[in-house]
This record gives C-alpha cells, sequence and structure tokens, in this order.
C-alpha cells in the first residue's frame, strides 16, 4: 500500500507531519490557510505537487466552515484571492503552488461573476476545484511513472537495470505515487528494476528520512549513498550494478529546459555527463513554467543556516531508538558562516529528457527542448502525438 500523505475529506485535512520521519507517523490536523501557511513553511509537508494541493484543501477546509456563505459573490471571491496569494508567500520557488493559486483564482473570478451565484456557489466552486487537484495528481504521477519506466527501460532490453534518485519525489511529495519515485515504482512493478539507489539529501535528509522510508515500506531494493558518494558509486559500481539513469524531481522547468531542484541535483547531472549516464528530469506539465525564460531567472530560496549545522533524532542507548526521546545535536563549529539554498540550477544541457505525464520530452534536432505544450495544462489536455519531441510509448 502505497503511503498517504494527504488525508482530505469536506471539513477536514491531515498531513502526515514529515519531519518525525522515519521514526514516527504522525497526522497533524491542519483547520486552515494559517495552518497550512505554516505547514509549508516548516516543511512538514513538503515537495512541489504536495505544496500545492495542501495550500489549496487547507483554504478549503477553512471555506467549508461556512462563515462567508452569506456574504456577496464579489466578497467571497476577494477574501479567496487574499488568502490564495498568501498561501503562495510560504515557498515561492515551488512553480506548482503559484500555478494552483492562479487557476484557482479564474475559478473564483468566474463564479463570483454577478449571474445569480451567491457567496455559497463560489465558495463550493472553490473547494470542487481543490479537491478535484488531489484526484488529478495522482493520475498524473502514474503517467508519469509508466513513460518514464518504458524510456528508461529501452535502454537495456529485457534486462533489469538499476536507478539512482535525489531527494524525495514519491507519495510524501505528492498526492500519491510520485514522479521520479513514481518512475522507479513503475519499474519494480514491470520486474526491470534491479535496485534504486537513493542519495542522503543533505542538509535536509530528504533522501535518508523519507526516500528511504518509502522504498523500504514498499520492499522495493535498495541501497543509501551520502550526496558525495555518487561519482565514485558511478565509476566502481556503475557497469556492475548497471547503473543506466538518474531520475530526479523538479520544483521549476524553465522554458528553455533548465530545472532549479534540490541543493545536489546539478552535480548530479555533471557526473552522469562524464560518466555516460542518462539524467532525466519528472514532473507534471505544472512544473513547466514558459514565463520564466532560463534557470537564472529563478528566485532561489535560502533556508536558516542550522539546518546545516543542527540534526533532529530519537536518541540512541548503543541498542535500540527511543523515539519519545527527541535530541537536538550540534554537528558544527559554532559560530561558522553557513550559507544554505535550498535548490540549484541544472542546466538544460545536461537533461536528458523531461518525464511528463504525457510522456517524455526529448530534445529535438537543434539540441533544444520544445516545451510549449505546457500551455495546455492550464486548461485542455493534449495528445502525446500531437506534440513535438514527445515520446509516448
Amino acid at each position: 500500500m502505497v503511503l498517504e500523505a494527504i488525508r482530505y475529506k469536506p471539513h477536514s485535512l491531515q498531513i502526515l507531519n514529515q519531519l518525525k520521519l522515519p521514526h514516527q507517523i504522525e497526522y497533524d490536523d491542519v483547520t486552515g490557510s494559517e495552518d497550512g501557511w505554516n505547514a509549508i513553511k516548516d516543511m512538514r509537508t513538503r515537495g512541489a505537487p504536495a505544496i500545492a494541493i495542501v495550500a489549496a484543501l487547507s483554504l478549503a477546509v477553512e471555506l467549508h466552515v461556512g462563515v462567508l456563505s452569506d456574504k456577496a459573490p464579489r466578497d467571497v471571491g476577494a477574501y479567496i484571492v487574499e488568502k490564495l496569494d498568501y498561501l503562495v508567500t510560504s515557498r515561492p520557488t515551488a512553480v506548482n503552488l503559484a500555478d494552483a493559486a492562479r487557476k484557482l483564482k479564474k475559478i473564483v473570478q468566474s463564479a463570483a461573476k454577478p449571474d445569480g451565484n451567491d457567496g455559497a456557489a463560489v465558495v463550493k466552486a472553490y473547494c470542487d476545484a481543490a479537491a478535484q487537484m488531489l484526484i488529478s495528481d495522482v493520475s498524473d504521477n502514474q503517467a508519469i511513472g509508466k513513460y518514464g519506466a518504458e524510456w528508461i527501460e529501452k535502454l537495456a532490453p529485457g534486462e533489469q537495470v538499476s536507478v539512482l534518485t535525489h531527494c524525495n519525489t514519491g507519495s510524501l511529495a505528492t498526492a500519491g505515487y510520485g514522479t521520479a519515485l513514481g518512475v522507479i515504482r513503475s519499474m519494480h512493478s514491470n520486474g526491470s528494476l534491479k535496485r534504486a539507489i537513493c542519495t542522503e539529501t543533505r542538509p535536509y535528509n530528504q533522501g535518508s528520512r523519507l526516500t528511504a522510508f518509502e522504498l523500504v515500506h514498499d520492499s522495493i531494493p535498495a541501497t543509501l549513498i551520502t550526496d558525495s558518494m555518487a561519482s565514485a558509486l558511478l565509476q566502481l559500481k556503475g557497469p556492475s550494478e548497471r547503473i543506466v539513469a538518474i531520475v530526479v524531481g523538479a520544483d521549476r522547468v524553465a522554458a528553455n529546459g533548465d530545472t532549479a531542484n534540490k541543493i545536489g541535483t546539478y552535480q548530479l547531472a555533471i557526473t552522469a555527463k562524464h560518466h555516460g549516464v542518462k539524467f532525466l528530469v519528472a514532473a507534471p506539465r505544472t512544473t513547466i513554467d514558459l514565463q520564466t525564460k532560463c534557470g537564472a531567472d529563478i528566485t532561489i530560496e535560502e533556508r536558516p543556516g542550522k539546518e546545516m549545522t543542527m540534526m533532529k533524532g530519537p536518541r540512541f542507548d548503543g541498542a535500540k531508538l527511543d523515539v519519545n526521546q527527541v535530541e537536538v545535536v550540534s554537528i558544527a563549529a559554532e559560530g561558522i558562516d553557513v550559507w544554505n539554498p535550498a535548490f540549484d540550477v541544472t542546466p538544460a544541457a545536461l537533461i536528458d529528457g523531461i518525464i511528463t505525464e504525457l510522456g517524455v520530452v526529448e530534445k529535438g534536432e537543434n539540441g533544444d527542448f520544445d516545451l510549449t505544450f505546457a500551455i495546455e495544462a492550464h486548461n485542455e489536455s493534449v495528445k502525446p502525438s500531437s506534440v513535438g519531441g514527445l515520446y509516448a510509448a
């Protein structure tokens, strides 16, 4: 059974507190937009798709209380737009959040037009749309997993191969199944996966805490390495483990294919190129931001220095863990300056393919990605065959 990071029904939203993983499974109640903002900012929920969904649903829970239903439609619409703008400030780099807010604003503004609707109708239009986001994300992730697995399997037909991944891109980062980790899940289901290799992902350890947790949970053969071991791994074990690809997620894909993802992604792309390993980005079309021309235009969020100098975890007495005794320990010299960017940008030149829910986008004859098909992600679906440079089995 795939892990459930978001539990939602009208009037109720719970999120799996990812700060307590992998040692404790605890769900936090989210009762409104302020709770949602704090959950995202504190990284109790994280991952670009999940952030957008939790933000949208946190406001839906607030609206379900019904305090705005007797207000004028225009006033209800203005309130929702104001709250959406507030929620976007929680994690500015993740384009899915801003994209979801933009779409929801359009729905609300349409419902709030003076055509006989009341405040309750505007609330319903918003809540229905937010709930649909949760459903759509799972189906999109499953399609990403399918297309990505098929593309990688063609690299070594009939053989089991290994894949390396970074950060966490699974059920904990999405509504369910995952993007890059969804590709790994699909390969495992197909019998084509020899081994998944996950990085520790310092400084916040999303790989060791979250991805490793999901892989163990799903009984997928997997190995954990530190971030600094990736090049040596490809050099020393790449052939024997048949490591053919590195698959990562994305927080924002620029119009030219430059991709912002968890810090440490860029160096993996460089080592993949040097060792002849394919480098793939897995992300729904909503992560593609055609308004951002290239990676240089992406604002990189910087996190508190204590994330690098401190670590938190349950007490270990030499024999077993005491999950009820959580401690914070210092791992750096006191007084040292810290630079802690949350993301880096991988140039499109280092990326072999971008896996979407429609297929895998490959570069054209000119060596560039054509991502203009992502425009339709905002309104209507596009058949894979209609998109140039898109591989879909």
